[in-house]
């Protein structure tokens, strides 16, 4: 096919993702049928044409869209062998944007958890990338716990071969495989391990041939697909507050295996787009839930799965909860949200092939979700979300996204910023253009601080001025002034001075309750009158500290939004 013919016809297929109705279908499909059977020349033509099949796949107009969608991205990988045969420059692959496709090659840094993982994902199949290492101390202190008589070369000699003392200890089994396993042998705590394999900065290679791991095949088979006859639903079409209102979602408890496939799955999905995310890497299988929306006409074929962090690899105040939405099957986005009493902070990322399919809607239910499980009603999004050091946010105009569903921003001088942007755009549309955008200096300024959208159960404008950080930052201020910086010290007293205030003792706790008492001592040392609380408020408090460790981290969540004297001592100390 002429060059000129196949930039028309997969024109023709981008446009086709935002076309609905009765005829639409035929028409993608006859189009699909064409472009399959073509011999793409290059890697940028390849790409345009498996986007808009993953979005199709999504956003079906009917069931032979799924099945041909399907059929095509199977067999995927052929088209990408094809172009790498004729020797076609397969970095074009590689940028975050489009990565993960069928028949292409990865690396990147990996955490322990994620790297222990894959190797055992794909074993077999996991390499260092050696070009791209070149080992050094790093090296030579931590790799004699496992590799004999290594200080004997790596201590004194300038051109330690460290790839050939590796592959002689790992001898059979692949180097990145061996080298985790030996990690995961050593007598430390997980977080030890971790670290201390992580200090090593060691880049990994891997084919994802025609792997289920691939963005091209990571979706699951749904049972009800949801088929668009008519246009997706702009966020202008959204109202929030309307959602929010709605009956709440029911949310089922997975089993922990069930559980267990869907933190593989994301995992898969965050993977091939160079993503690790706290909550992903370190999820809690035992505690999945599945949101449902309703029946099948309201829920348009969105599911959403949530999870929590094991016990002890939770943060010492916030809960933490992460997700996933898929669409039909397709994994479209991922979720994160951090909280504390009835604030929490969400971080929503729908991925680059499908941010035109309904983000505001599915945004919306996404909300509902979290505020349903976490008995939370102040959101915030963090400035990164909209555009602080995040080019991509600026980009896409995100700040926009959350203004037009009613956050507001928490700096009055913000505020005042995105009032006088609605006012130009509000002139602009008066005199029938609609040519003004924000510029991106702007956006920059407009994305410095928090948004915030308040619940009609919430007190308007108390979390504005919050950050944990500033919690943190104390105590350690404090740490410097009367312990000389001795962490150990300040913690051994803040310890035994909350046990005294409380009237406890936690010589029998567990290890996971201790830490969490530890952590409460160290920020309530700063409370003054903490003496002076009820016998019932320090009994809650207890109550509050040692649901921390206990394995549904939401009930430690639910007790705080009870404690009001608990919530004004965290507002005072960091806000």
């Amino acid at each position: 096919m002429a060059a000129n013919a196949l930039d028309r016809q997969l024109t023709e297929l981008e446009a086709c993702r935002y076309r609905f109705g009765r005829h639409e279908a035929p028409r993608v499909v006859k189009l699909l049928n064409r472009l399959a059977a073509v011999r793409v020349p290059d890697p940028s033509s390849l790409i345009r044409f498996h986007e808009p099949l993953l979005f199709l796949r999504a956003f079906p107009q009917g069931p032979a869209v799924v099945r041909l969608t399907e059929r095509i991205l199977n067999g995927f990988r052929k088209k990408v062998e094809a172009l790498r045969q004729a020797g076609a420059d397969m970095d074009y692959f590689e940028p975050i944007e489009v990565s993960g496709i069928a028949g292409t090659q990865m690396e990147d840094t990996l955490s322990f958890d994620v790297a222990s993982w894959l190797v055992k994902r794909m074993p077999g199949q996991v390499e260092i990338a050696w070009e791209n290492y070149e080992p050094g101390r790093e090296l030579g202190n931590t790799g004699p716990r496992f590799i004999p008589l290594l200080e004997d070369d790596a201590y004194v000699e300038a051109d330690t071969p460290w790839r050939r003392w590796l592959e002689a200890a790992a001898r059979k089994k692949s180097a990145p495989a061996w080298l985790i396993e030996c990690f995961g042998r050593l007598p430390l705590p997980a977080q030890q391990k971790a670290e201390l394999y992580e200090s090593l900065r060691v880049p990994l290679r891997w084919n994802l041939k025609n792997s289920a791991i691939t963005r091209t095949r990571n979706w699951k088979p749904a049972r009800n697909i949801f088929y668009h006859n008519e246009p997706l639903i702009s966020r202008s079409q959204v109202s929030l507050a309307d959602e929010l209102e709605r009956r709440p979602p029911q949310l089922t408890k997975l089993s922990r295996k069930q559980g267990e496939q869907i933190i593989d799955m994301i995992r898969e999905v965050m993977l091939v787009r160079y993503r690790e995310l706290y909550g992903t890497t370190l999820a809690d299988p035992g505690s999945v839930v599945r949101a449902d929306l309703g029946t099948h006409e309201a829920s348009r074929g969105v599911t959403i799965y949530l999870w929590n962090l094991p016990p002890d690899r939770r943060l010492p105040l916030r809960a933490y909860v992460a997700g996933l939405t898929l669409k039909n099957g397709v994994p479209i986005n991922y979720i994160e949200a951090i909280a504390l009493c009835e604030w929490m902070e969400v971080g929503f990322n729908t991925f680059y092939t499908f941010r035109g399919g309904e983000a505001g809607w599915i945004y919306a239910q996404v909300l509902r979700c979290l505020c349903h499980r976490m008995g939370t009603t102040c959101v915030s999004v963090y400035p990164y979300q909209l555009g602080h050091e995040n080019e991509e946010a600026i980009e896409s105009g995100a700040f926009w996204f959350y203004r037009k569903l009613g956050f507001r921003p928490g700096r009055a001088d913000l505020q005042r910023l995105a009032e006088r942007e609605e006012q130009k755009i509000a002139a602009d549309t008066k005199l029938g253009k609609t040519k003004y955008r924000t510029p991106a200096r702007t956006l920059k300024r407009l994305a410095a601080g928090h948004v915030f959208y308040e619940l009609p159960a919430s007190e308007v404008g108390a979390w504005d001025r919050f950050s944990t950080r500033n919690i943190g930052l104390r105590v350690n201020r404090r740490m410097a002034r009367d312990f000389g910086g001795d962490a150990g010290l300040t913690r051994e007293q803040s310890r035994h001075a909350l046990e005294r205030v409380l009237g406890v003792s936690t010589f029998s706790w567990t290890s996971l309750e201790k830490a969490a008492f530890e952590n409460f001592a160290l920020v309530l040392a700063q409370v003054p009158g903490l003496h002076a609380w009820t016998q019932e408020e320090k009994k809650a408090l207890l109550r509050i500290i040692r649901a921390k460790a206990k394995p549904d981290e939401m009930l430690y969540l639910r007790l705080t939004q009870r404690h009001r004297r608990l919530r004004r001592a965290l507002l005072s100390l960091g806000s």
